[in-house]
């Protein structure tokens, strides 16, 4: 019902968009990852308009854009999306004298991915894989991913609907590295999930974090940024770091190989960032942007965050997700096992 919904306002805004005969950037992106104000600020200063579409996972994403449904100037995947994407030439390289606010750009970031020269990619939010918990309805909590194999919540749970983020969090459990290529590796971990999967109410993304919130979910899987959205709307939540290990994620602006408003989509970019701009979103969106001058101009209660200004040691211990080739069959192979409830 959400994603109907979310793609009626997209073919609405198209709609009005042309009417108004202004240009229109076409941004395929999550939701409720940019801050509206910033996005009519874009619009004001470059005359235009702006059109976003949505989607809930890297693969539904995929999936749409090599069955044909295009027509996008710019993509939000996460990296290891993005790394593939490059490589099956679905990108344009970026010309990188059009977009001088790159100078911002964290250097310990570009440390972490592959593309480090930002050739294809430019970063803009950057979050870490946790879980979150209601305080009051969770007894004796553990900063553990084992957690979701307690029977007293069960029903009351919830692992991100993303194949990469399920299984990674079984393999780190495991001991394992979260972008192995060992098939064994990868079915123990289907199977910890499996069993995970009797405890919990669904796979989700988007609504989970909402549920969270009123109370009918206790335990979930999640993103530092969607958490410190929540904390906001209920003291009784909190966000943890798995003593295990966590998963360290980032998603990038991407144009696409086939984009028909790249000018555009140049300007998107290096107005978003701006430091101030930069700053100012990160505010709504409550994920890490790294932009050096932006992180300086935060308030002090977001400024201190963990997860927006993370300890060099936190930051160092978080494991990236990596493009993994032909061995992305292996997972996908593993997912619908997960989904289908067959293993141990």
């Amino acid at each position: 019902m959400k994603q109907l919904s979310l793609s009626l306002v997209f073919c609405l805004a198209v709609l009005f968009a042309g009417c108004s005969g202004k240009p229109v950037l076409y941004i395929y992106n999550w939701g409720d990852y940019v801050s509206p104000e910033v996005i009519k600020k874009f619009e004001k200063e470059y005359n235009c308009k702006v059109a976003l579409d949505f989607f809930d996972s890297n693969e539904s994403m995929y999936a749409k854009l090599k069955a044909g449904g295009g027509g996008y100037d710019l993509i939000v995947p996460s990296t290891y999306m993005t790394d593939m994407m490059y490589d099956q030439k679905m990108l344009r390289e970026l010309d990188r004298s059009r977009l001088p606010n790159l100078k911002y750009i964290d250097p310990d970031y570009l440390k972490k991915v592959r593309d480090s020269e930002m050739k294809y990619s430019v970063p803009y939010l950057v979050s870490f894989t946790g879980i979150g918990y209601n305080k009051k309805k969770v007894r004796n909590f553990e900063p553990s991913w084992r957690m979701f194999e307690r029977e007293d919540i069960k029903g009351r749970c919830v692992l991100l609907n993303d194949p990469r983020q399920a299984i990674g969090a079984a393999l780190i459990t495991l001991g394992y590295d979260p972008n192995t290529r060992n098939e064994e590796e990868i079915g123990k971990a289907a199977n910890l999930v499996i069993r995970w999967r009797k405890n919990i109410a669904k796979f989700d993304v988007d609504e989970a974090k909402r549920s969270l919130i009123s109370g009918e979910f206790w335990l979930i899987q999640t993103y530092s940024g969607d958490m410190l959205q929540a904390l906001d709307e209920n003291e009784n939540i909190e966000f943890v770091f798995p003593k295990e290990g966590y998963i360290f994620t980032a998603d990038t602006f991407v144009i696409p190989a086939d984009a028909s408003n790249v000018d555009l989509a140049y300007d998107f970019i290096n107005f978003m960032h701006r430091p101030e701009i930069a700053a100012e979103n990160m505010q709504f969106v409550k994920f890490r942007c790294p932009n050096t001058e932006a992180l300086k101009m935060l308030p002090e209660k977001l400024k201190n965050k963990p997860s927006i200004n993370p300890a060099k040691a936190l930051w160092d211990a978080a494991m990236p997700t990596l493009d993994l080739g032909a061995d992305t069959r292996l997972y996908n192979a593993a997912w619908d096992k997960i989904k289908s409830g067959s293993g141990e």
